[in-house]
């Protein structure tokens, strides 16, 4: 389960523009084999006067936290293509907004703590996940 947790200033996003990135996101991860229901991206707004960094009050700004938890990365080499395959898909919602300060960061967080509907998902790559991602939703198994 990747969880993309977008804090952002006022502006940052329109409705559309939203949509648009968090269909990106889930169309990623669709692409390396996860059930696309996997994927959950909450936007929250937050105004400038409740946004700082570095003690300081942030105008514009956009903050990211993504959990991963269906899949983990092996390796620096392979976090670092994780790290870049973000950018590129953020770079193109954000780079038109001048002063804009935004970063992210991946935390990978351990299966065996995580359910959807009360089911534990079963192993990545299995069968039973190919079943889930081809429902498009879980199923006993």
């Amino acid at each position: 389960m990747p969880l993309w947790t977008i804090h952002h200033s006022p502006a940052i996003f329109t409705d559309d523009d939203k949509h648009r990135l968090a269909s990106r996101i889930a169309d990623h991860y669709e692409q390396v084999g996860l059930p696309r229901f996997y994927v959950i991206t909450l936007f929250h707004q937050t105004p400038p006067e409740d946004f700082y960094v570095g003690g300081q009050p942030t105008p514009v700004g956009v903050r990211i936290t993504i959990d991963h938890i269906a899949r983990h990365n092996p390796d620096q080499q392979a976090r670092r293509r994780t790290a870049r395959w973000i950018n590129d898909i953020l770079t193109p919602h954000l780079q038109q907004h001048t002063d804009l300060h935004w970063e992210f960061h991946v935390d990978e967080t351990s299966a065996d703590l995580w359910m959807i509907n009360g089911i534990a998902p079963p192993p990545g790559g299995s069968d039973a996940e190919k079943t889930w991602a081809e429902q498009n939703s879980t199923s006993a198994y």
